[in-house]
């Protein structure tokens, strides 16, 4: 993933460079501009492919079902691309080992506000934070704050936040931040107060743990821009066949299913929703990127925006491959608390958000 570094400035380019400048990351400069343009034209060129090109008439059910589909793909994977590139680079300088170094040093509360917050910063799925959780328990990081960090890595990372920033707004983005790192909190530090350190299965405390040594890394800004495009390509790669799945069932959803019946099932009169929501999010598997644009056709066609996030604070963080890998680590008893805890924290959030807004 990310190689911890202490790093300094590159040096202006010079004739004998060979092209330094451009290695080292001037061609960032050339391509934020046309990469700004493309993102402009999307639009129209999405509504000409669709109405124009396939012939499909505006307004209807196809139509609008591919129109947002040639929009979205794009724009959600341009969006991705971008932020994973600038959170991969910032990254360079946070290795997975100095994370655990940083929680084995805290107790307590502390020890669980930090972990959720460091989650944030850790582009992670569901089930590539639990090789991560079980290095936690190796090195002796309490174990509510690896529950911590294991809710909050998939959940609220910022992947999620700026995605959820682009296409929501701001306060729509921070508030389900906020949220989630309670969520995360709050979890961790219940189970960290039950000590159900026995209920881990006893081959986790045996794996090696080879400490982080410091100093290594790149040293310059061209490696670390190297290593910030190489992660980029690594992350969506894996996750874009999530993001274009996603992005067609939120196609079928705004093209098909008329809004009375979305508000009716998920919308904020239905008490029920909420837990169902839940309940139908926890057997998907998705990462953040992938679910955000179902989100966002769920809150258009009039969901309640409690049960929508809920229902993606599900998917993200209770799937169920992540629970079948925890399995190999956790005894049935914690396993069950585990899920318990997170999942009553979910749908807490989602009846909290219903009401307030």
């Amino acid at each position: 993933m990310t190689v911890e570094s202490k790093g300094c400035a590159c040096a202006a380019p010079t004739p004998a460079s060979g092209g330094g400048f451009w290695k080292s990351g001037g061609w960032l400069l050339a391509a934020l501009p046309a990469w700004v343009a493309m993102y402009w034209v999307l639009k129209p060129a999405a509504d000409g492919l669709a109405f124009r090109a396939l012939g499909l008439a505006p307004g209807s059910r196809l139509g609008e079902a591919v129109a947002f589909f040639v929009y979205e793909a794009p724009k959600v994977l341009m969006l991705l691309g971008a932020v994973v590139l600038g959170v991969s680079f910032v990254q360079t300088f946070l290795s997975p080992e100095r994370t655990r170094d940083l929680l084995a040093r805290r107790t307590g509360a502390w020890s669980n506000l930090l972990a959720s917050l460091l989650g944030i910063a850790t582009p992670f799925c569901s089930c590539s934070a639990v090789p991560l959780f079980i290095g936690f328990v190796r090195v002796g990081v309490p174990l509510g704050a690896t529950f911590s960090f294991l809710v909050s890595a998939p959940m609220v990372n910022e992947v999620a936040l700026f995605l959820l920033w682009g296409l929501f707004g701001w306060k729509i983005a921070l508030l389900y931040t906020a949220t989630g790192v309670a969520v995360a909190f709050v979890s961790g530090w219940i189970l960290g107060k039950l000590r159900m350190e026995r209920h881990l299965e006893p081959w986790v405390l045996t794996v090696p743990f080879t400490p982080a040594q410091a100093g290594s890394g790149p040293a310059g800004l061209r490696e670390r821009l190297d290593l910030a495009l190489q992660a980029t390509k690594d992350i969506v790669r894996k996750v874009w066949p999530y993001i274009l799945a996603g992005i067609a069932v939120g196609a079928f959803l705004h093209g098909y299913v008329p809004a009375e019946l979305m508000a009716r099932v998920m919308g904020r009169s239905a008490w029920w929703s909420v837990p169902l929501a839940v309940l139908i999010g926890v057997p998907l598997y998705s990462n953040a990127a992938g679910i955000i644009p179902i989100v966002q056709v769920l809150l258009a066609k009039g969901a309640a925006l409690g049960t929508a996030l809920a229902f993606m604070m599900a998917v993200t963080g209770l799937s169920l491959p992540e629970t079948v890998i925890l399995r190999k680590v956790l005894k049935p008893r914690l396993l069950g608390v585990f899920l318990g805890v997170v999942a009553a924290g979910i749908v807490l959030v989602g009846f909290l958000f219903n009401v307030l807004f």
